[in-house]
């Protein structure tokens, strides 16, 4: 394949205009070097001609999905000589595109109003990064073969290590991106280990030959578990997980996003592509892994985003949650196609795709929010925010949609995909597996109480900041989200409240994919106004008819209450609960939310209390709590690797006459081998 077909087939062909699009996004990066130093024409030209490139890929994907093409490849003259780059468009990454399109448009046009000057890096070097970033994302979903993927996988690694040491002067920065670099490497070398076992000993790079290998069940286990370990690491699956939360509330909130709600979906879509197309045999056991690893990790998640006083590290642990949940999807639906159920194993399917669009929605949303309030108050701490919906109304209500969304409130997109979740769990009984029978249940009871856990840190984040009164006096001074962060807000809320209400747009791009994978669909049981997963018989739901109802509800009652109050309108004083002289320091707080989640699941962490002494003037009580993973399994591999290196960098302190001797005896050495 030529240059020349790459051009010629533009018209007709959505993979060549989606590779024009990634070419334009380095371009654009490239282009701001041409003013360095000016915010103005880095953020207000170049970030919106991101999005609007971003706009063209949601279109581009998702016409590509509606019209259920065949699938496109193209092989590029890049790369190395006989070992060119292979891409191909198909029902799989058109999803994960669609995904990037839609949430990267509304974070590139809030990126436009947030960034400020003197933030850091300088601006044509940020949106260098930004763009490469997000282009490298993008290859990384349309790359066919192991050479462009992992390519394409570190750029994204470095582009992002970057943008989240944007603030590098700041250690506790540049330790959480030295961390996020580290596990980043490592899951990337699991992921070309992985790689290399499934070429099956064969020289062939492409997935097509990675396809066609005929491997043992115990290098096909071998090669899951270690994508299993690789796109774990990367997208925050426990124990691979400590990165997430140093790596996220150290990045700029429009990076966070990115890392959020896009980055981790690259993880997903890797775990896919393996697990579901290029190993085309599946045991159940690797259905018992990841459903197992999901559900700890959404607990996990949500337990400790319920004592987090940082906003953006609650978000964080909520994104571990997320992704708990939606491992446990893939999981179930690895579970259900070994038992050859591909009905219901196309359900659990659908509620991961479904849970990973909505997810890149809500948390894009709520991370970009926050960096709303941020500028706004400087302050990152829930314990010094308050009372925030009079000063920022704009970004209060549309980060209530996300709120809500985040929580799984119908009628909102997030109550859709842990919906079907849930239905998923309904059909594990018919399991053929007697010992699998009797432990899925408690898969399922953990589930519910994530998503009661998850609702009830929602509380927390949208009550502390928005709600009350401010904890600080300088909060009176908060203002607004500008028209640009609006618009990018916007959009993400646009698109929780279209997929609540009518999630056959997202159910009939996510059948799409499982049609193709596993050759099963539950999009016939739709209509515009019910989805049923199966049958209308086991479970249905209407978000209009749930809209329509709690609308009605709305109306009656504010006529009723109109009617008998004869139009007028008594003010009285709010009932105090007999304190007429409340002030902030009365309501609840971040800590006060969190205690009894510390009491109940005191196993989960370390805690440290900090007491005060009565001879205090200023007593203050403090509580320090941490991760029993990270000193459990990290901190000895640091200190083992540490004493490696001590014993190592002994060979490098002696003379050159030493380092001659060494190497005569690596030669006799590898004589001796050789012989």
């Amino acid at each position: 394949m030529n240059v020349h077909f790459l051009i010629s087939g533009w018209p007709g062909h959505a993979l060549p205009s989606l590779l024009l699009i990634i070419a334009a996004w380095v371009v654009i990066g490239l282009a701001g070097l041409l003013r360095p130093h000016s915010l103005r024409f880095v953020a207000h030209l170049l970030f919106p001609l991101g999005a609007l490139g971003c706009l063209c890929v949601a279109l581009l994907a998702g016409t590509f999905l509606v019209s259920g093409h065949e699938p496109e490849v193209l092989v590029l003259p890049l790369g190395l000589p006989d070992l060119p780059f292979h891409t191909r468009l198909d029902a799989l990454s058109g999803f994960f595109l669609l995904l990037l399109g839609l949430a990267g448009a509304g974070i590139s046009t809030f990126a436009a109003g947030y960034f400020r000057s003197g933030e850091g890096t300088a601006p044509a070097l940020l949106g260098l990064q930004y763009h490469v970033f997000l282009a490298s994302m993008a290859v990384v979903i349309l790359a066919d073969d192991a050479y462009l993927f992992m390519v394409a996988w570190e750029t994204m690694a470095l582009s992002s290590y970057f943008l989240v040491t944007s603030q590098h002067r700041i250690p506790d920065i540049r330790r959480a991106g030295f961390l996020y670099l580290i596990m980043a490497h490592v899951g990337a070398i699991c992921i070309l280990l992985s790689f290399g076992v499934m070429q099956g000993g064969s020289w062939q790079f492409t997935f097509d030959a990675m396809r066609g290998a005929s491997l043992a069940p115990v290098w096909a286990t071998t090669a899951i578990v270690l994508a299993l370990l690789g796109f774990g690491a990367k997208a925050g699956l426990v124990p691979m997980h400590v990165w997430l939360p140093e790596a996220h509330p150290a990045a700029p909130s429009p990076v966070s996003a990115m890392m959020s709600g896009l980055m981790l979906k690259t993880a997903i879509y890797g775990m896919l592509r393996i697990s579901f197309d290029l190993l085309h045999v599946r045991y159940w056991q690797w259905g018992v892994l990841m459903l197992a690893l999901g559900l700890f990790s959404a607990l996990f998640g949500a337990i400790f985003a319920a004592v987090q006083t940082d906003m953006k590290r609650l978000l964080a642990y909520s994104s571990i949650e997320n992704v708990g949940l939606i491992f446990t999807g893939i999981g179930l639906a690895a579970l259900f196609e070994a038992s050859n159920m591909r009905l219901f194993a196309a359900l659990a399917l659908t509620a991961a795709l479904v849970h990973a669009l909505n997810h890149a929605l809500f948390k894009s949303l709520l991370f970009l929010a926050t960096g709303s309030v941020l500028h706004a108050t400087k302050q990152r701490s829930l314990g010094k925010l308050g009372g925030l919906i009079r000063r920022m109304p704009w970004v209060a209500t549309l980060a209530l949609i996300g709120t809500l969304s985040i929580a799984g409130l119908p009628p909102l997109n997030g109550f859709v995909s842990e919906w079907l979740l849930l239905q998923s769990f309904l059909f594990t009984p018919q399991l053929p597996h007697a010992f699998i029978n009797m432990l899925v249940p408690l898969g399922a009871a953990a589930l519910a109480l994530t998503a009661a856990l998850a609702a009830y840190v929602m509380v927390k984040f949208y009550g502390v900041i928005f709600l009350g009164q401010p904890r600080e006096a300088s909060l009176v001074e908060a203002h607004d989200a500008n028209w640009l962060e609006r618009l990018g807000l916007g959009w993400l809320a646009l698109g929780c409240v279209l997929i609540g209400i009518l999630p056959q747009l997202a159910l009939k791009a996510a059948g799409a994919v499982t049609g193709k994978l596993l050759s099963e669909t539950i999009s016939p049981g739709f209509s515009i106004w019910l989805i049923a997963p199966v049958t209308p018989e086991h479970a249905s739901y209407s978000a209009l008819i749930f809209l329509a109802g709690i609308t009605a509800v709305i109306g009656i009652a504010f006529v009723l209450v109109r009617i008998l109050a004869h139009g007028r309108i008594r003010r009285t004083a709010a009932w105090d609960c007999g304190y007429p002289w409340q002030t902030s320091r009365m309501q609840d707080t971040a800590e006060g939310f969190g205690q009894p989640i510390r009491h109940i699941f005191g196993t989960f962490f370390r805690m440290e209390r900090h007491l005060p002494s009565p001879s205090d003037k200023s007593p203050h009580y403090r509580i320090h709590i941490e991760d029993k993973l990270w000193r459990a399994i990290y901190l000895p591999i640091g200190r083992g690797v540490q004493r490696l290196a001590d014993v190592v960098s002994v060979l490098q302190g002696g003379r050159l006459s030493i380092y001659l001797l060494y190497s005569f005896l690596t030669l006799l050495g590898l004589l001796v081998f050789v012989l």
